[in-house]
């Protein structure tokens, strides 16, 4: 992997699960989205969810200005219909006579739906989707950011994700604490992926009752990271003085080489049911990711480097090292 750089539209990452839209965002019409620099078609087909490369093989049209017909999808331009394996149905100038052998179109090799999130798989997967059991924990209140393109790299992003010592710099007005902090870290490694534990201090500004005086600021968080390659992370945090958990999810899909998707979403059991509490930490999520993109999106090279003798490392820099080791398995694997 001598000099290896992980491109947003890298080979090796078609083989890979990638998040593509929320399920809500994909109803009663085709909806095109954009994975590794490739244009794909959603839609729902007599109740199968599927993706298909969004080129009409007859005039090249994109699929996606089409309608879907019960358990077809016709295309708008000449009317040719396509089921959910991509099979042509219907040539409406041929009537009768036989379709071409080339009249089908490519599907995905797979596409699946889990906690309100679309996946898409390009070529037959050999990673594992993330896995986050909060998401579907009637205890917990769930609220989805609103999806986000930036003109960032997907590895560096999931990097960002994974690196604490970054919070009192970028994060001084959210999550920071005045001072730089040595954390320690508990990691294992599960297939292409990573779980990571911590425990330290930080500001709790969100505790209703450090507002009220009742409880200091600074307070300890046990973090737990579930990384998933290529680009899945997921955060539990457990608070002890306030009690509660926080659950965060963070997906990026690589829609080409210079931009990105980000959909997250949050998962809390503190809150007491207050749907304005939940709007606020969704806002509070939001400003915190923000602050990420302001540093992200001013990278020239979106390219994560997989060689680690590209960069210098120090010891708080343990998972994203880490992280490099994963996504370096994960293109050999590929191929």
């Amino acid at each position: 992997m001598t000099g290896r750089m992980l491109a947003n539209d890298d080979p090796a990452l078609r083989r890979c699960w990638h998040p593509v839209a929320r399920s809500n965002e994909v109803g009663q019409d085709p909806v095109p989205v954009r994975l590794l620099g490739e244009d794909w078609v959603l839609a729902r087909l007599g109740g199968t969810l599927t993706a298909l490369v969004d080129r009409c093989p007859h005039r090249l049209a994109p699929l996606s200005i089409g309608a879907i017909e019960g358990d077809v999808l016709r295309c708008g331009y000449h009317g040719w219909c396509f089921a959910a394996d991509g099979a042509c149905t219907e040539i409406p100038s041929l009537g009768r006579d036989r379709r071409p052998a080339r009249a089908d179109v490519r599907a995905a090799a797979a596409v699946t739906e889990r906690d309100g999130v679309i996946f898409l798989a390009p070529e037959a997967p050999i990673n594992e989707l993330l896995d986050v059991p909060e998401a579907s924990d009637p205890s917990f209140q769930h609220g989805a950011l609103d999806a986000i393109t930036a003109s960032v790299g997907a590895g560096l992003l999931a990097d960002n994700f994974l690196d604490m010592s970054h919070f009192p710099f970028l994060h001084a007005a959210t999550i920071g604490t005045d001072d730089a902090v040595d954390f320690e870290f508990d990691i294992e490694r599960v297939g292409y992926g990573l779980t990571i534990r911590s425990r330290h201090l930080f500001p709790n500004h969100e505790d209703p009752a450090v507002k009220a005086g009742t409880r200091p600021l600074l307070q300890h968080r046990n973090l737990v990271y579930e990384y998933r390659a290529p680009f899945s992370v997921s955060l539990r945090i457990d608070y002890e003085e306030a009690g509660g958990t926080n659950v965060i999810d963070f997906f990026v899909q690589p829609v080409d080489a210079d931009t990105c998707r980000i959909y997250s979403s949050v998962h809390r059991n503190d809150l007491d049911g207050d749907e304005q509490r939940l709007a606020e930490c969704i806002a509070y999520e939001r400003k915190i990711v923000d602050e990420d993109l302001r540093l992200q999106e001013r990278y020239r090279d979106k390219r994560l480097p997989l060689d680690l003798t590209t960069e210098v490392h120090v010891r708080a820099d343990r998972p994203t090292v880490e992280l490099r080791r994963v996504l370096s398995a994960l293109v050999e694997g590929a191929f």
